[in-house]
């Protein structure tokens, strides 16, 4: 397999731009909404429309989200064989505020046992049967030993940060030193560094080792090198009306990973990877609108949408 997107999976509700958000007691209307998927099937998606065979490590369960990415996967080609099933809701559903240029989150994970909740054993599993060229995940406890038996498989990782993880800079730090390439945005490198400046906290992060492709939304992404001189790559950024960052950076990685394995040079891959992010921007949900490809005027089959409105909320009193 050329690459597995290792992580969580979420059903993601999204609702476009708000004038504000809603206090309490209060109700607010946008005029855009999409129902999607987000987590690791967002750069494993990515990575499929780059042209590589793509895998997705995650726990699928019997919830709405699992099923709605199983028949996403299989429209993609991405290949859930590495995925753990149970038979009880695993994916997690969150709503996406779009606001002001940002978003906000509402989140809710399903509760498991204490052994379950990190799946870095059962990813290391993974590893070692599927072995793939590329592994795309996000850092955290547990995390190092992965990448240090990655390293040792010969299996290059590319690495991200999640919202909040600079509040565990050490472990951060020693997944990234220890990753091939390390794709944070411009304000997650700032915040785990605590540079006051991008030139700043570049260098301080080039110190840990490890290639940088840092994006920087409409002004592309830079890369660094082992001379310690960094490229500023604009090429392959699209101007979009942006409706929704999330999974912008989950489809930069994805198509970066696709780009190198063909053979692109960083540099070449990084414009690939800019075009993807722009794409992702554009859309409504980190992979866009489920079956908005199909030409289908709503997404969900009837039976699906029973699962997801219960007939005693379709009208209020």
């Amino acid at each position: 397999m050329d690459m597995i997107s290792f992580g969580t999976l979420f059903l993601e509700l999204v609702f476009g731009q708000l004038d504000r958000l809603p206090g309490p007691g209060e109700e607010v209307f946008t005029d855009e909404f999409a129902i999607s998927c987000g987590g690791a099937i967002t750069s494993a998606t990515a990575a499929a429309a780059g042209g590589a065979r793509a895998g997705m490590c995650t726990v699928l369960g019997e919830d709405l989200g699992s099923q709605l990415a199983i028949e996403q996967c299989a429209a993609s080609g991405i290949d859930i064989s590495s995925s753990a099933r149970i038979d009880r809701p695993a994916a997690g559903i969150t709503v996406v505020l779009n606001f002001a240029g940002d978003r906000g989150f509402v989140t809710h994970l399903p509760p498991s046992p204490q052994a379950e909740r990190h799946g870095v054993d059962r990813w290391l599993a993974v590893l070692r049967e599927y072995r793939p060229a590329w592994c795309y995940l996000h850092a955290g406890r547990g995390v190092p030993r992965f990448l240090r038996e990655a390293r040792e498989l010969g299996c290059k990782v590319v690495l991200d940060i999640s919202l909040g993880d600079e509040r565990e800079g050490d472990i951060i730090t020693d997944c990234v030193r220890l990753a091939d390439i390390f794709v944070p945005n411009a304000d997650e490198l700032a915040r785990l560094t605590g540079e006051g400046s991008f030139e700043q906290a570049m260098t301080a992060a080039a110190a840990w080792g490890t290639r940088l492709v840092v994006t920087r939304g409409a002004a592309g992404a830079v890369v660094s090198h082992p001379d310690g001189s960094f490229t500023e790559v604009t090429a392959g950024v699209r101007e979009v009306d942006v409706k929704d960052l999330t999974g912008a950076g989950d489809n930069f990685a994805g198509a970066l990973i696709a780009a190198l394995h063909a053979g692109a040079s960083i540099t070449e891959a990084v414009v690939e990877a800019n075009a993807a992010g722009s794409l992702a921007v554009g859309q409504l949900g980190a992979i866009g609108q489920i079956g908005a490809a199909t030409g289908a005027g709503w997404p969900l089959r009837p039976m699906v949408l029973e699962q997801l409105i219960q007939p005693e909320l379709m009208e209020r009193g």
